[in-house]
């Protein structure tokens, strides 16, 4: 039987809240009433005076982390590299803003850094610059033991180019420090609710990817290898705990068949009415609770079966 998942969630979740209806120690509150272990932030957003928080809200950060039994999972890093514009970044300074955030991790006490570099296409492609970048704070993540995971999100798919870069920069550099970080939005298979002021011919082009780009969750096989650390991304979960987009029914048994024991941290990216994420989250995790116990108990029955029958 493969091990449990461990049950996270990223303050993304609660976007609009932070800051209005609730505070930060709000965030861990809620996530640690729901049974949740771990819990994962957007640094540039989270961390109060970013890059250099103050020395009272350092203390205050590791008192919550203390007192909620909360486990610091994943830190969200962003690398603009058009952040001129009249020139992009070289993988110098590229490397420069990795390491300030591996370092701001490490002193949080983060196991994970989620570098976001800038994109070239609508499909997500990473600057150029990346693997440059990466490749200069090796030595560094290895010191400090955090690792790099960029993110698979859509429309990015598991059978991409930009995929392939990762897994070969892995292969050729041999290192312990970089893998993959799953999105499971990739996963969704169902439209989307159209936003506000969004038009059917929206939909045709860039923003396509909202109808879901159906990533099968067989693929996971060809990476799970390389990833670490996942992002439960969903939209909306109704009363009787269906998800209306992404098909936990198969995500679920796909990552236990795996021997997936990491994480499963909580991407509420739904409405954002005040309070509506709080339920939201919870009602995921009893989704994917449920289901994993369900997962369970076939498979003990399974093998006390197959035991009798020897």
């Amino acid at each position: 039987m493969s091990g449990s998942f461990q049950y996270g969630v990223s303050l993304y979740s609660y976007t609009d809240d932070i800051g209005t209806v609730m505070g930060l120690e709000d965030a861990f509150y809620h996530a640690a009433d729901l049974g949740a272990t771990g819990i994962e932030i957007l640094g540039e957003a989270h961390v109060d005076a970013y890059p250099e928080p103050s020395a009272a809200w350092l203390d205050r950060w590791f008192a919550l982390v203390d007192q909620y039994g909360l486990e610091p999972t994943n830190f969200a890093s962003w690398i603009d590299t058009h952040v001129q514009r009249d020139r992009d970044l070289t993988a110098e300074e590229g490397a420069a803003q990795l390491t300030l955030d591996l370092h701001l991790a490490k002193r949080l006490g983060f196991r994970f850094l989620r570098p976001k570099f800038g994109v070239i296409d609508d499909e997500l492609t990473p600057h150029p610059i990346w693997s440059g970048a990466v490749e200069r704070v090796l030595d560094l993540a290895a010191k400090l033991d955090v690792m790099i995971i960029p993110e698979i999100h859509a429309p990015t798919p598991i059978r991409h180019p930009v995929v392939e870069g990762y897994v070969d920069f892995i292969q050729r550099t041999g290192t312990k420090h970089f893998g993959l970080l799953i999105d499971t939005g990739i996963f969704q298979d169902r439209p989307l609710p159209y936003w506000q002021h969004e038009t059917p011919e929206m939909r045709e082009g860039a923003m396509s990817f909202l109808n879901g780009i159906k990533v099968p969750v067989e693929q996971l096989a060809e990476v799970i290898d390389y990833v670490p650390f996942i992002q439960a991304k969903f939209h909306h979960i109704d009363e009787q705990l269906h998800d209306h987009n992404i098909p936990w029914e198969k995500v679920v048994p796909a990552l236990k068949s795996l021997g997936y024991s990491g994480y499963l941290s909580s991407e509420y990216e739904g409405v954002r009415d005040p309070w509506v994420a709080i339920e939201q989250v919870r009602r995921q995790h009893a989704l994917i609770r449920k289901l994993e116990d369900e997962f369970d108990q076939r498979t003990s029955t399974k093998s006390q079966t197959e035991i009798a029958n020897a």
